[in-house]
C-alpha cells in the first residue's frame, strides 16, 4: 500500500538506520511518541556528516542553530527490534533558516511510520538571532548546487 506524504522536493537527501531499544518503549510496548525527536535528531546528525553541515561545523563558525519549530504525524507504531530507517530530507529556502523534512519507515516492509520537519534559526555566540543568512551557510548552499 502506497502511503501519502506532503512532502516539499528535497534539495539533499541522507538515509541513515537505527534499531529500536528496549529503552525507547513505553506500557504499551510500543515507542513513546517522544522519541521520535530523537530520531530526526539522529537524522540530522547524520545529514551533517554526510553533507558537512553538523552542530559543530556550524558551531566553528559563530553561529547556534535551535530548534523553533517541530512537527510529527504518527502513522504507525513501532516496538522494540525493529529497524527504522530516518530519511532526512534538506528543504531549501531564502530564509535565514535551515529546514529539514523527515520520513521513517520500517526497514522490513517500507511503511511510513512517521513523518515530520524541523525549522532552525541562526543565533551567534552571543545568542542573537541572525536575520541574514551567514555567508558559510551561502558557500554550503552554492558547494551543493542549492539555490
Amino acid at each position: 500500500m502506497k502511503q501519502k506524504t506532503n512532502l516539499h522536493t528535497a534539495a539533499l537527501i541522507d538515509r541513515t538506520t537505527t534499531k529500536v531499544r528496549f529503552s525507547e518503549v513505553d506500557s504499551m510496548q510500543i515507542v513513546w511518541h517522544g522519541e521520535y525527536v530523537r530520531y530526526f535528531e539522529d537524522g540530522r546528525e547524520s545529514f551533517g556528516k554526510r553533507y558537512g553541515l553538523g552542530y559543530m561545523d556550524i558551531y566553528e563558525q559563530g553561529y547556534m542553530v535551535p530548534i523553533v519549530d517541530l512537527t510529527c504525524q504518527f502513522k504507525q507504531p513501532l516496538s522494540v527490534g525493529e529497524e527504522v530507517i530516518i530519511e532526512t530530507r534538506y528543504i531549501s529556502c531564502e530564509a535565514a533558516k535551515i529546514k529539514f523534512e523527515y520520513v521513517l519507515y520500517r526497514a522490513t516492509n517500507q511503511n511510513i511510520v512517521a513523518t515530520g520537519s524541523t525549522t532552525q534559526v541562526f543565533l551567534n555566540l552571543n545568542r542573537e538571532l541572525e536575520l541574514v543568512t551567514p555567508t558559510f551557510y551561502q558557500e554550503w548552499k552554492k558547494r551543493w548546487n542549492i539555490r
